[in-house]
């Protein structure tokens, strides 16, 4: 019947024995099959009944179950309870990359998988956005700059081989960081695909994009702003074409579309001997001598203390445009200054200063979590609760951060609680927020001085600035004049500022009182201040 025939596959599709006995040996056994769940008692099971009678041995060295497809509720989908999904609308919807992404990244295929709208959405935006963003970016620039990455790739390639050699002046920091990410990276994939890890595929692309785009972009966009053509900008066009390059063929099996564009446009336009296709392309091989693992520790670090310091930013209800005077850092060691210079112009704070004790700056307070305290100490309940009541909070938490546990006794018996026992609350000093990830404690110092506010002033109105540019239709290139009428204290904020606000935004000049009548305007409200503003493009 029909399932002999299907279990005979691997060798009736040959005519084995009969003919093809090359071919089939070359093919026998399979890589992997691959089939939804309710095959187990199907074709798994007769591929391996007729292949253990005729060969005594497997058809197949893996096997990849794909679990069911359920609705957002975890209902499982059917035509007679009207919450099945239509592929073709989903498709038409979203698009093949995102609803294919969504599959990868989401859970382990043999796990069942909740399909709905929003869910792939935010893939599509965490991802695929992030993705075509930094692409866009890239283009944007090398168009203006008219950069062809083929005219460079000797003299790039000879940078790289004294990156290798040992000498770190060769290349910026974080172009020799992102290297080395992008070779983490195509490890981290070829493993973890070799061994069948889908999600964990997806997470390492994830990352990888999220930091080319957030980190090293963010961090490298004056060096693509910079004019001209000099050592320093073409090393960061070429590093960035790079990563593009190696990501699209690392992701191009799960997201071929979106790739394939990426390609055609940045790759094939300006490599002689490009494939035609990337689904052509080899997939791409670590170059583990551009690995640098204490540089990616460092950065990751830098980039730990910069989330912190912006959430605690957020706690203190501080914009980020808005400097602070200090903060404090309490790790496991002090970075480098260069990575210390990182975080403070990323935090937009004057000062750091690693320290090994913020006790002056945060306590803590402890109560039982009861759903988890409850059935180990029921009897001891009361003296838990005394006890965490008068516990010194920051040796409590010491205590808890080395070991994990907080050991301690109430009549005369032992008690250990871990951090699930526990609620924990941190109270702060007035003037300073705190943030706490295990070992890395971040605190800042949020008394602003008048300095500190001018400077929050002219932050925002280059920030306002730059938006009136892009809302008037203006090349980034332009320059212009900026008018400002309404407001004397901007006023005198903006010639105090002038020098270092007209070379931030492009303005040739700063003019005070009404704009000329072919100037875009616009009134805003800044740090509580109304202001009228208005740009004009220079001719």
């Amino acid at each position: 019947d029909c399932w002999f025939d299907s279990g005979a596959m691997p060798f009736a599709q040959h005519h084995y024995p009969f003919e093809n006995k090359d071919i089939f040996e070359q093919q026998f056994p399979a890589a992997f099959i691959s089939e939804a769940v309710d095959q187990t008692r199907g074709w798994f099971y007769s591929l391996m009944a007729e292949s253990t009678i005729l060969f005594h041995k497997s058809p197949y060295e893996n096997v990849i179950v794909l679990g069911l497809v359920l609705d957002g509720n975890g209902q499982k989908m059917s035509k007679s309870k009207g919450n099945a999904v239509d592929p073709f609308e989903a498709l038409k919807k979203h698009g093949a990359d995102a609803i294919r992404w969504y599959f990868y990244s989401n859970s382990a295929p043999w796990l069942p998988n909740r399909f709905h709208d929003k869910a792939v959405q935010e893939g599509q935006r965490k991802f695929l956005g992030t993705l075509w963003n930094t692409y866009a970016f890239y283009v944007l620039y090398a168009n203006i700059d008219d950069f062809d990455p083929s005219r460079y790739e000797e003299m790039y390639s000879a940078i790289l081989q004294k990156v290798k050699a040992g000498d770190e002046d060769a290349l910026p920091v974080m172009d020799r960081w992102l290297l080395s990410r992008m070779n983490t990276m195509i490890r981290d994939t070829d493993q973890n695909l070799a061994a069948y890890r889908i999600p964990e595929t997806a997470r390492a692309l994830e990352s990888f994009v999220d930091d080319m785009s957030n980190w090293y972009v963010r961090r490298c966009r004056d060096r693509f702003w910079a004019s001209g053509l000099e050592e320093d900008k073409i090393c960061a066009y070429m590093t960035l074409y790079n990563a593009l390059k190696n990501l699209c063929l690392c992701a191009a099996p799960m997201i071929p579309f979106m790739t394939e564009e990426i390609y055609q446009n940045i790759v094939r336009r300006v490599e002689q001997d490009a494939l035609e296709s990337i689904h052509l392309c080899l997939f791409p091989s670590c170059d583990e001598a551009l690995i640098n693992q204490d540089l990616e520790q460092k950065m990751g670090e830098a980039l730990n203390i910069v989330v912190m310091g912006r959430a605690a930013r957020n706690d203190a209800n501080i914009k980020n445009r808005q400097p602070i005077g200090r903060m404090f850092v309490k790790a496991e060691e002090a970075l480098p200054k260069y990575y210390s210079d990182i975080v403070t112009d990323e935090l937009n704070v004057k000062t750091i200063e690693f320290t090994d004790d913020v006790r002056e700056f945060t306590d803590y307070t402890f109560k039982p979590q009861l759903r988890t305290v409850g059935p180990k100490y029921g009897k001891l309940l009361g003296g838990i609760k005394k006890y965490l009541g008068n516990v010194d909070g920051n040796l409590a938490m010491d205590q808890i951060n080395e070991s994990g546990v907080l050991r301690f006794d109430v009549n005369g018996e032992s008690v250990e609680l871990t951090r699930e026992d526990l609620l924990i609350e941190t109270k702060q000093t007035e003037g300073f927020v705190t943030q706490q990830n295990g070992g890395l404690t971040v605190v800042l110092d949020t008394n602003l001085t008048p300095e500190l506010v001018e400077e929050g002033f002219v932050r925002e109105l280059v920030s306002k600035i730059q938006t009136m540019r892009k809302e008037a239709g203006f090349e980034v290139q332009d320059h212009i004049d900026v008018y400002e009428s309404g407001n004397d204290r901007i006023r005198g904020i903006l010639e105090k500022f002038e020098n270092q606000l007209k070379k931030e935004v492009l303005a040739e000049t700063l003019r005070y009182g009404m704009p000329d009548a072919d100037a875009f305007s616009k009134e805003w409200t800044v740090n509580g201040e109304r202001v009228m503003l208005a740009v004009r493009k220079r001719g």
